[in-house]
C-alpha cells in the first residue's frame, strides 16, 4: 500500500509533460502559462501540506491518505473535460492539494504501521514514487495515446484509474488506532520553532531545488554551448540515476539512512556531479547528471524517513507538514534564481550556481543535524 501511494504521489503530475505540446498547441497557451502549468503542482505541495496536517488530526493517517487520493483521481481526470483551459488549471490544481494531503500522511502512516522499521518503510513508498515519475515519462507517447486514440483528456483518465484502484485499497487497510475519550486533540500546526523541522526543510528543499533546477536547465545549457546531442542522454540518467539510490536504501536502510558521514558524502558527490556535468564533455555530462540524480534520491529519502524517527507518531503529520513547505517553496525559488542568473550574466553556466547553492545549503545543514541513532 505504501508502494501504491508513493507511485499516486508523482504519476498524475509527471502525465502532463508528454502531453504538454499538444496542450500548447490546442489552447494557443503562452509560455508563461505553460510554465504557470508546470510550476504550480510544486508550489501547491508546500501550501497546501499544512492543511493536509489538519486533515489528518481530524480523520487520521489512513483517512486523509484515503481522501488525498480520491480528490487526486477525480481532479486529475476532470483535467480533460471540455477541453476548457480554465477548468485545465483549476483541476490542476485540485490534484495538487490533493497531492499534498497524501505527502505528510504517508510519513504518519510509516510511523503506525513500520514503527520498527522506518528507513525501510521509507524506501518503499518513495521507491513506488520515483517509479510513478518514470512510468508515464516512458510510456504516455508510445503506448498510452495510441490507446486511447490519440487525446490528451484520455491520457489524464487512464493515469487516473491507478490512483483511484489505490484509493479502493486504502479503505480496506487496517483502520488508525481509536483515540482515547481523554486523550488531548491531535496537534496539527506546525511548530515554527522546532529546529529539526527547518534543518529537515532546508534539506528537503534544497534536494529538491537542485533536482527541479536541473530538469529545466540540463536542455537549455546543453542547446546553448552546442551539444544538443546529450539532452536525452542526460535527462534519462538523471531520472534513472535515482533507482539505484532507492535500491541501495532498500538493502541498507539502517546502515545508510542514519549515518551523518554518509549523507555529507552523498552532497560532496552531488556537487562534483554538477561539476562534471557543466563540463559538456560526452562521458563527463551524463555521468555528473546520473551523479546528480542518484544524489537527490538518496537525501530525499532519508529526510523523508527522520519524522517518523525523531518525532512521537502523533507529531509526525504536523513535522512532516512544515517541513514539506518549507522544502517546497525553496525548491520553487532555485530555479527562478539560477534562470535570473542565467539571465544577468549571459552565462549559460551561472544558472547551475543556483544548483550548487542548494546542494551546499544541505551540505551546511547536513553537518548541523543530530540524526539519531
Amino acid at each position: 500500500m505504501l508502494w501504491l501511494a508513493g507511485a499516486d504521489l508523482r504519476m498524475t503530475v509527471l502525465a502532463v509533460p508528454p502531453v504538454l505540446p499538444l496542450i500548447h498547441r490546442q489552447f494557443a497557451l503562452s509560455e508563461r502559462a505553460v510554465g504557470a502549468l508546470s510550476g504550480l503542482p510544486v508550489l501547491l505541495f508546500g501550501l497546501a501540506a499544512i492543511p493536509g496536517s489538519l486533515l489528518i488530526a481530524r480523520l487520521g493517517a489512513r483517512g486523509a491518505a484515503a481522501a488525498g487520493l480520491l480528490l487526486v483521481a477525480v481532479a486529475s481526470a476532470a483535467r480533460g473535460i471540455g477541453p476548457s483551459a480554465p477548468l485545465l488549471f483549476a483541476m490542476t490544481f485540485l490534484m495538487a492539494a490533493g497531492v499534498a494531503v497524501v505527502q505528510p500522511a504517508l510519513p504518519a502512516l510509516v510511523a503506525e504501521w513500520f514503527a520498527d522499521r522506518p528507513g525501510f518503510a521509507t524506501a518503499v513508498y518513495a521507491n513506488g514514487l520515483l517509479i510513478g515519475e518514470a512510468l508515464p515519462a516512458a510510456l504516455t507517447i508510445p503506448l498510452v495515446l495510441p490507446l486511447v486514440g490519440g487525446g490528451w483528456p484520455a491520457s489524464f483518465v487512464f493515469w487516473s484509474v491507478p490512483v483511484a484502484a489505490t484509493t479502493l485499497l486504502m479503505a480496506l487497510c487496517p483502520g488508525d488506532a481509536p483515540r482515547s475519550q481523554t486523550s488531548a486533540p491531535a496537534r496539527w500546526w506546525p511548530d515554527w520553532r522546532s529546529r529539526e523541522m527547518w534543518q529537515l526543510g532546508l534539506m528537503q528543499g534544497g534536494t529538491g531545488g537542485l533536482y527541479f533546477a536541473s530538469n529545466a536547465f540540463i536542455p537549455e545549457y546543453l542547446h546553448a554551448v552546442g551539444r544538443a546531442d546529450l539532452v536525452t542522454a542526460c535527462l534519462a540518467a538523471l531520472n534513472l540515476g535515482q533507482l539505484p539510490a532507492s535500491l541501495a536504501l532498500l538493502l541498507w536502510a539502517r546502515r545508510l539512512g542514519g549515518s551523518k558521514t554518509t549523507i555529507v558524502l552523498v552532497q560532496v558527490v552531488g556537487l562534483l556531479g554538477i561539476s562534471g556535468f557543466v563540463a559538456a564533455q560526452a562521458v563527463l555530462s551524463v555521468l555528473g547528471a546520473g551523479v546528480i540524480g542518484f544524489c537527490c534520491a538518496f537525501t530525499l529519502i532519508v529526510t523523508l524517513a527522520l519524522p517518523p524517527q525523531i518525532a512521537p507518531a502523533g507529531d509526525v503529520p504536523r513535522l512532516s507538514a512544515g517541513t514539506f513547505t518549507i522544502g517546497y517553496s525553496l525548491s520553487c525559488v532555485v530555479p527562478l534564481l539560477g534562470g535570473a542568473l542565467w539571465d544577468a550574466t549571459a552565462l549559460p553556466a551561472a544558472a547551475f550556481l543556483a544548483a550548487a547553492a542548494s546542494g551546499a545549503i544541505v551540505l551546511a545543514t547536513a553537518l548541523t543535524f543530530r540524526f539519531p541513532s
